[in-house]
Parts: C-alpha cells; structure tokens; sequence
C-alpha cells in the first residue's frame, strides 16, 4: 500500500515571481509549504542570481509541466563587459579582465545582431543539464569540464534598452528566446564576440509561455495570506491547468464522448484537427486533460487529470 501523501489536494499553476538568493527547488519547497500543498513541481530552474516568472505546478497541474518546459521564454538581463568570470555571471570568480573603455553602443549593437535568429550554443558547464545523472553544476564546482555539444536555439529578440560605457561596460538587453537558451552563454558570447569578455549581472524572467510578471505573486505576499489562514484567497492566485496549453486547440467533449474518453477509449469528434495533440474540455469548461488524433480521425486519451467530475 502507497505512503498518502500529506497536505491539502492543490490543483493549479502559481507565477511565482522567484526572489534573488533561493534555487528553483528552494522557492518551490517555500510555496509548496505555504499552500500546504500535497504535490508540487516547478517547470524549468532559474539561477539563484536569477528573478521572476517562475510557474509552479501544484497537484493535477504536474502532469502538464512538460509544456510550460518547452515553452518559449522572456528575459531582462544586464550585461557586463570587460569582465569574464568562472560562472558566467556575477556569482563566479574573475577569470579574465579587459578593458571595455573603447566600446560604443554601435558597436555593441552590431555584435549582438549575430545573435539574433537560429543560432547554436554551448551551455555553459554551470547549468542545470546532466551528464550521468549530475547537474553539469556539480561537476563544475568539482574542477570537472567536459566536454558539451552545441545546441540549436532561437533567439526570437535581442533589444539593447540602455548602454554605460566604461573600463567595466554595462548593457541591459531584453531578449526573446526558445527553451533552452542560455542567458549567461549569450552574455559570454558577446562578450567574446567584442574581445572583452562578459558575464551576467542581473538576470530577471519575464515571462514563460503564456504567463508574464503581471501575473506573479512574491513569496513575502504569500506568506502574508498563510499568516492569516486565508487559504480560499491563496487557492484564487492560481491559473486554471489548460492556460499551459496555448499551442494546442482545444476540443469540446460531449456527454458520451466525454464518459468513454474518460474510460481510455478512442473517440470520434466532429469537426476535430487531423494529426497531432489536442486539449480536451467538457461541455461544463472542465478541462480534462490532452488526446491525440490517431490516423483513422478518433482522438485517443494521453494525459488525464483523475478528478474529473461528470
């Protein structure tokens, strides 16, 4: 017989707006612990210099994560140029110093452009991929470097909103990219690219997918609601489960087709896309969960939420 699992059964997505100083998992542990929630999972680490969007899946949302993970994302970030560090950003130790005094915003500008489109890049040995099983971050902080493939990101947007000249530059960029995109890798690579060096200063998310920082909620301002007991008004912070599912058209079920697709079995659905994934809702605007057309037009159950009410 399973361990139960304690807590209260939490259904839903929190944009937590991630403070400077914790780890993903350690913001997430905090909110977790101030829901009181039985099950909970974030959807893609941030740094701890790192800030912002940062969405967290309680309970039956957990099964959707993978989507929010995959999902496009947004930065604000400043850059500072002349310095080069062991990390990346402004946690690691000066590995090479170089005077940026020289550099004007033109030419900033122009090197960034290289950056902007499909690009390959090679994350950084502090990141949170794995080798074996080991976060490449542990290695790292072992004196361990292997060595890492390429990899083909999107960078939709590079925006330079301000530049300071001086022997240390500082530019704030505003980037649009694809999952995976390494901010620190493109503060690394312009930096290389201008001859100076460069590492990240400040790192601030904002948004992941559909949601943005107008949607987040601070863990001080949490803690106030648990503070008061005022669960009802923590549980109105979350977006419902099916906003993590942008890309996917979402079908409407009728009262049978609901039942037997609820029982696993194909079903066949008027009007419904060809190929690939769709979300599913009852006729009530209860999301259900995501089907997949199969090539004879039925939608087949894939993921499921398992406290549907009829």
């Amino acid at each position: 017989m399973g361990r139960r699992r304690r807590g209260r059964p939490v259904d839903g997505i929190l944009i937590l707006d991630k403070p400077a100083g914790r780890s993903s998992n350690g913001a997430l542990q905090v909110a977790r612990a101030i829901f009181n929630a039985a099950k909970a999972g974030h959807t893609g680490s941030l740094d701890p210099l790192a800030t912002g969007v940062l969405p967290v899946c309680f309970g039956e949302a957990t099964k959707f994560s993978q989507y929010l993970l995959d999902a496009d994302k947004a930065y604000d970030a400043t850059v500072v140029l002349g310095v080069a560090t062991e990390t990346g950003d402004a946690e690691g130790e000066v590995s090479a110093e170089t005077s940026a005094a020289a550099l004007t915003e033109a030419q900033v500008r122009h090197a960034a452009e290289q950056f902007v489109g499909e690009i390959d890049q090679i994350p950084s040995m502090y990141s949170a991929l794995k080798k074996d099983g080991k976060p490449l971050y542990e290695l790292a902080r072992q004196g361990i470097e292997i060595e890492r493939e390429a990899r083909r990101i999107t960078v939709y947007s590079l925006e330079i909103t301000a530049f300071r000249p001086g022997e240390r530059a500082e530019v704030d960029i505003s980037v649009r990219c694809s999952k995976g995109t390494y901010i620190r890798s493109l503060a690394e690579d312009l930096g290389q690219a201008l001859g100076v060096g460069g590492h990240v200063a400040m790192l601030r998310r904002t948004a992941a997918g559909p949601f943005s920082l107008e949607q987040s909620v601070t863990l001080d301002a949490l803690q106030v609601l648990r503070d008061a007991d005022d669960f009802p008004a923590l549980d109105a912070l979350l977006e419902p489960i099916d906003l993590a599912l942008p890309q996917l058209p979402m079908i409407e079920l009728g009262d049978t087709t609901g039942y037997y697709l609820l029982q696993g079995q194909p079903v066949q659905v008027p009007n419904a896309p060809t190929e690939g994934l769709v979300g599913l809702k009852l006729k009530t605007g209860q999301f259900v969960g995501v089907g997949e057309i199969l090539s004879d037009g039925r939608i087949a159950p894939r993921r499921l939420i398992s406290n549907v009410r009829q």
